[in-house]
C-alpha cells in the first residue's frame, strides 16, 4: 500500500490555465484552504508537481 500525502490549496485557481484548474479538481481541491489526503503514487506526484505553486504539501500522519 502506498503512503498518503496531505495537500492544502493555498493559492486561488482564478485566472489559471484550464489544465491547472482541472488538476486541482482531480485532486479534490475546489476552494482555498481545503485539505485532502491523497495516495502517494507517481501519477499523483506528477499532478502535485504541476500545481505545486498553489499547494502546501505535507506527509500525512
Amino acid at each position: 500500500m502506498a503512503g498518503k500525502v496531505k495537500v492544502t490549496q493555498i493559492g486561488s485557481s482564478i485566472g489559471r490555465p484550464a489544465d491547472q484548474v482541472g488538476t486541482l479538481k482531480a485532486l479534490g481541491l475546489d476552494k482555498m484552504n481545503r485539505t485532502r489526503e491523497v495516495d502517494d503514487t507517481p501519477s499523483v506526484r506528477g499532478m502535485l508537481r504541476k500545481v505545486q505553486h498553489l499547494l502546501l504539501i505535507e506527509p500525512a500522519k
